[in-house]
């Protein structure tokens, strides 16, 4: 068919007006996630369509541990991530198959974060404070955890020496403190705060007062991406942040007014907590936000400490360091 002068006109003006596809269309992203509250940045990105405004057709691989997401980052089997700094994760960019591109999950004065936790028979027995914890059996979900890093700085100011005891899960951590099983735990507060409110254990300190400014959780992926795939690496941290901002401004801040903070918790109540009602679910989910760093914002005095306290522990090797752990182009780095 041919166009006179004035059709080829009307469909260049219409080209134009028409909105740029975003350059990464259709690309489809796994992302491994924990279902809990402090993972809620990217479930709002992909409830509130961020992800896909970026051209990222997401979909979530959950688990139950830090470890388990490493080894799917390096083996390809998710795309993206965010938990905990863990051995298993520094084994694996000293390697060259992950690195750290950004700041999630963060401990911050004035706001409850994560919880020092003793079961009912251990409180009765005496553990009262983390100054109590010799020789009682600490839970990790493996040795070379977050959980197992928190234990041990507690442990370490406190001049004490628990034991750690690996039970591979979340889950199977809050069943082994709930049954007395294991003395002690650490966790963040939308876990923490329900179980100590119902007298299922009891609450004995704070984190942060051991561990003031704690990067609890990071942004990670396969170097390929961080190397190779800058363009898509950006475009997953953007929408990421912008998760993190709504987060923060409705449930941390509370800056956005009430309606915004119940939309925001039915929006966690669709990954956390999905076997409560609403109404059960939402205090815990309420009362157990956390700042997520603005902008990805990487806390590299917190990483520096974690790596050296792995590399204290014979955990990882001596020769690692944070330039192979992390990739410190993509964000803020806070010294």
């Amino acid at each position: 068919m041919t166009l006179n002068r004035r059709q080829s006109m009307g469909l260049m003006a219409a080209a134009m007006a028409a909105p740029a596809l975003p350059a990464y269309a259709n690309t489809k992203l796994k992302v491994g996630a924990l279902r809990f509250t402090s993972h809620a940045a990217s479930f709002v990105a992909y409830e509130r369509g961020y992800f896909a405004e970026e051209g990222l057709d997401v979909e979530f691989e959950f688990f139950q541990a830090a470890q388990p997401m490493a080894v799917a980052i390096a083996s390809g089997d998710a795309d993206f991530a965010v938990t905990a700094i863990s051995g298993g994760l520094i084994s694996l960019a000293e390697k060259g198959a992950a690195k750290v591109i950004g700041g999630a999950l963060s401990e911050e004065k004035g706001i409850d974060g994560q919880m020092i936790l003793a079961s009912n028979a251990a409180h009765e027995a005496g553990l009262t404070s983390p100054a109590g914890l010799d020789g009682k059996k600490f839970g990790v979900t493996q040795a070379g955890s977050s959980f197992h890093y928190m234990g041990a700085k507690i442990a370490a100011a406190e001049g004490v020496t628990p034991e750690f005891v690996p039970l591979q899960k979340v889950p199977a951590v809050i069943g082994a403190l709930k049954s007395g099983q294991i003395d002690a735990w650490t966790i963040v507060p939308h876990i923490a705060k329900p179980l100590a409110g119902s007298g299922a254990v009891q609450a004995i300190g704070m984190v942060a007062d051991y561990l003031p400014d704690y990067q609890v959780t990071t942004v990670f992926t396969s170097t390929t991406n961080a190397a190779e795939e800058r363009a898509k690496t950006e475009a997953f941290l953007r929408a990421f942040s912008r998760g993190a901002d709504d987060f923060n401004a409705a449930l941390v801040d509370k800056t956005a007014g009430d309606d915004a903070l119940e939309e925001m918790v039915k929006l966690i109540h669709l990954y956390v907590y999905t076997d409560r009602e609403y109404e059960k679910a939402k205090p815990s989910i309420v009362n157990g936000a956390m700042r997520i760093n603005a902008n990805a914002a990487l806390n590299m005095a917190s990483v520096q400490d974690q790596v050296d306290w792995f590399k204290a522990e014979g955990l990882v090797k001596d020769s690692v360091t944070t330039e192979m752990l992390v990739d410190a182009s993509y964000v803020e780095v806070i010294s």
